[in-house]
């Protein structure tokens, strides 16, 4: 034991500060936006940190799992303080020295993936656990393998026993370290040790947030996220313990042997259109959302972080509106009612950021210790006494507001429909009224890439490392090399009287005709300035053959048209394009919350690629394969946008 961290953990720091370079370097003008405040203040370190590292924890099969125990000691001194203190956990598959090391992150109040130093100093004791097959733990991984519920509940209650524990357990982590809570909770059951959560960008169903988007494989993501992950392995095994580099190459070696037998059986059967193509029983027994209703039900308060242009955009704000469904007594599922009532022990900050620097400019830190502290210690620190506890960064205001439900009070769901227009189609509120319109689009397979699309599926890693070099994405403000070409067509709108509010989640409901029994639709929201700058904001993409709408699941505005759509993307919901004939594809637009000033335009561009973001299969690809769409926009078959928006003056903008 000792009360600093050792040249292990020094090491590991430096491996890590590599793997996350920019997390901290956001540009200075997002930097400078600064989350929710309250009057509450934190206290100032109490204790140093002492370490054990490594220690064994047995899982019901046998399988041993190892976790890093950071406890607080007695300052200046090597001597674990007396405590009690609560217990906080973080179970991660990237490796705990590497995970534990990322400091620069910690500094920067920005997430952090393992050891919180700040944390320890202020009276709790910090646990982070290698899941299995992963870092110093025996086992095979698998992506949140149903097993790993299990694990995560025996390691609350390990943890909850560890010595000087007053038995009170929190858990915390971004990603996979986020995702693993729920799926933690989802073991556990009524008076468990585990009190409070702080997921920060954690998926409400990987299928549609991040896997797929519209039954199109994310490949941009997909395929370095599995290569990223074996890598990590490799790199943390030696780290976890350099003595003995004959076990850790033993390691690296049975870890590496699930993962690619892994990496191979899923990338095959998404490739051969197998079981891990649709959004069947693989997909279905990951799902978060399936979780929320027992989370809520064990009345485990939850604070949740997400990014308006984050990898898990979609599923957040769902977790959110899920979790207050769930106390509630309402489906998990539905959208919340006008004037529903609301939970402060179920929060969600949305901020402008993607994955890799979620949370960077709003001290998460301290925000994770008023809330540990609130529901751990049980100070009254009034994070939880809110009437409005989703708290949301308005894209174009650099701005927070404070609201209640989702879909966002306050904005209506208003339906704008694409017509002819100068320079590209028009965006308006009144429908065509002629018989015939139509505009043509090629599916071409390749797109520009210079939009927000592709540093989104990126993580972000663009935008996070031009910030380090105190440089911004040009891409990701303007995006109109997307927008040209014969598989691109833009609809705007004239310019806006006054300043508007728009939000999501939105639907955009395409008629159109196929020379091929297979469609690729993505529709972008862009924000348009007088000096033709366009701001993207959001988009959503769909595969035709996945076009059946499930009305159970879906949200609609009270004009009956969809807000929500929710598409099976199951084997038997699947069914060709018929050539020729009109046919209605509805997308799902992931939600957004932007101010456009007066005299900015909101513009749609339809593309039928999405390059490198979307990766059709080879099954797919060959049903699209010269395909020319002719999009209506005619009096039987109007083609429109389904957004809720508002002026700004409404909507506390």
């Amino acid at each position: 034991m000792s009360p600093r961290v050792g040249p292990r953990r020094r090491l590991a720091g430096a491996v890590a500060a590599v793997l996350t370079l920019g997390a901290a370097a956001l540009p200075a003008a997002a930097a400078r936006d600064q989350g929710p405040r309250t009057p509450w203040q934190p206290g100032p370190p109490v204790y140093g940190v002492g370490e054990t590292a490594n220690v064994p924890v047995t899982m019901a099969d046998g399988t041993v799992l190892r976790a890093d125990v950071y406890f607080p000691t007695d300052r200046g001194t090597p001597a674990p303080a007396p405590g009690p203190f609560p217990v906080l956990l973080v179970q991660t598959p990237y490796g705990k020295s590497l995970s534990g090391g990322a400091q620069a992150a910690e500094r920067s109040g920005g997430l952090s993936t393992g050891l919180s130093s700040y944390l320890v100093q202020r009276g709790y004791i910090d646990v982070v656990a290698d899941v299995r097959g992963t870092g110093a733990s025996g086992g095979s991984w698998g992506l949140f393998d149903p097993v790993q519920q299990q694990d995560g509940a025996t390691l609350v209650r390990w943890a909850a026993a560890l010595p000087r524990s007053d038995g009170r357990v929190g858990t915390y982590g971004p990603s996979y370290l986020g995702i693993d809570q729920l799926l933690t909770a989802n073991a556990l059951g009524p008076g468990s040790p585990l009190r409070a959560m702080f997921p920060i960008v954690a998926g409400n169903d990987l299928y549609r947030d991040t896997a797929f988007m519209g039954g199109i494989p994310g490949v941009e993501f997909n395929l370095p996220y599995l290569l990223m992950t074996g890598g990590l392995h490799s790199v943390d095994a030696p780290l976890e313990n350099p003595q003995d580099l004959a076990g850790s190459l033993r390691a690296v070696a049975e870890h590496e042997q699930g993962l690619v037998s892994l990496q191979a059986r899923l990338i095959l059967s998404i490739l051969s259109s197998g079981d891990e193509a649709y959004d069947e029983a693989y997909w279905r027994t990951r799902r978060p959302q399936d979780w929320l209703a027992h989370v809520a039900a064990l009345g485990i308060p939850t604070f949740l972080v997400g990014g308006w242009f984050d990898l898990f955009q979609r599923g957040e704000p769902l977790n959110y509106s899920g979790l207050q469904n769930a106390a509630a007594g309402r489906p998990v599922g539905a959208p919340m009612l006008p004037g529903q009532p609301v939970s402060g022990r179920y929060q969600l900050l949305m901020g402008p950021w993607y994955h890799l620097d979620a949370g960077s400019g709003a001290d998460l830190q301290r925000l994770e210790l008023q809330w540990f502290d609130r529901w751990l210690k049980g100070v009254d620190t009034g994070i939880d006494a809110t009437t409005t506890p989703l708290h949301l960064y308005q894209l174009g205001s650099r701005r927070w507001v404070d609201t209640a439900r989702y879909p966002l009070d306050g904005l209506a769901p208003t339906t704008l429909f694409l017509g002819a227009g100068p320079g590209g189609g028009g965006l308006a509120p009144t429908a065509p009224a002629a018989p015939g319109g139509a505009d043509t689009v090629l599916w071409t397979g390749l797109s520009n890439p210079c939009g927000r699309q592709t540093d989104q599926w990126a993580a972000g890693g663009p935008t996070v490392a031009l910030g380090a070099l105190h440089q911004s994405n040009p891409c990701a403000v303007d995006d109109r090399a997307i927008q040209s070409g014969p598989g691109a067509l833009t609809y705007t709108t004239a310019p806006l009287a006054e300043d508007t509010v728009i939000g999501g989640p939105a639907d955009v409901t395409v008629f159109a005709t196929s020379t091929r029994p297979e469609v690729e639709l993505e529709a972008t929201l862009e924000d348009v300035a007088p000096s033709g700058a366009s701001t993207p904001l959001t988009s959503g993409a769909l595969l035709g053959s996945f076009r059946a709408l499930d009305r159970s699941r879906s949200w609609f505005a009270p004009d009956g048209r969809p807000l929500l759509p929710y598409h099976p993307f199951t084997r038997a919901s699947a069914r060709p394009v018929p050539t020729g004939a009109v046919t209605r594809f509805d997308i799902e637009v992931f939600p957004t919350f932007a101010r456009l000033a007066a005299g900015h335009r909101l513009r749609l561009t339809l593309t039928t690629s999405d390059t490198p973001h979307l990766g059709p299969t080879p099954a797919q690809l060959a049903g699209l394969a010269g395909g020319v769409y002719a999009v209506q926009r005619t009096g039987v078959y109007a083609s429109f946008l389904e957004v809720p928006m508002a002026p700004a003056s409404r909507v506390g903008g």
